[in-house]
């Protein structure tokens, strides 16, 4: 397992300031462009959430990679484990949670990890490109039959990706305003919603 410490500056975008920043700032520079999935888990009644702690299984190019992510001072505690294709197949489909580090910090917290389920998947197709010290990416989120467009900046503090999401959105005339509202939660809430009607 390893640890890291995001620290993203993030900001959604219409579909057309998106297409902006594809074209003008991105083009074909871009050093990777691919789809990734995330099946976001948590115990019906947000357990996890109400400790501000989001748990996801993402597959990536035929990886698959448990994450747990905690809040700091300043950006996110990553706790990453690699599954096999047939632990994350269980996890996904029938709630049986994979042993290992994660397993044992969430136990440790008194959760009970047989009550976590996948919630809601979310896919996004991304591109990333190198932008000055950060590393941009640019996200179409599709989930619950919505679709949204995000742009994230990866920095080594906040207020440095701050400043280069200020640069490339004022550069280009795109009025915005940070997002402090994760994808999980987003895809959340928009489930939470669909099961109102």
């Amino acid at each position: 397992m390893n640890n890291n410490i995001e620290i993203e500056a993030k900001v959604l975008l219409t579909k057309d300031q998106f297409d902006k920043v594809m074209k003008n700032i991105i083009g074909s520079k871009y050093k990777d462009q691919f789809i990734q999935t995330n099946h976001y888990i948590d115990s019906p009644e947000r357990m996890l959430r109400q400790q501000n702690i989001a748990l996801r299984v993402r597959e990536l190019r035929g990886n698959y990679t448990l994450t747990l992510k905690t809040p700091l001072a300043e950006g996110l505690l990553e706790k990453n484990q690699t599954l096999t294709p047939s632990e994350a197949y269980d996890m996904i489909n029938y709630n049986k949670f994979p042993s290992g580090e994660i397993k044992d910090f969430l136990e440790l917290l008194d959760v009970e990890t047989d009550s976590l389920k996948r919630l809601v998947t979310l896919s996004t197709k991304r591109v990333e490109a190198n932008y000055k010290t950060g590393l941009l990416a640019l996200d179409e989120n599709t989930y619950c039959g919505k679709v949204d467009y995000e742009l994230e900046m990866e920095d080594s503090s906040m207020a440095q990706a701050k400043v280069l999401v200020d640069e490339i959105l004022k550069g280009l005339e795109i009025d915005y305003k940070f997002n402090t509202v994760s994808k999980q939660s987003r895809a959340i809430s928009a489930v939470t919603e669909s099961l109102k009607k």
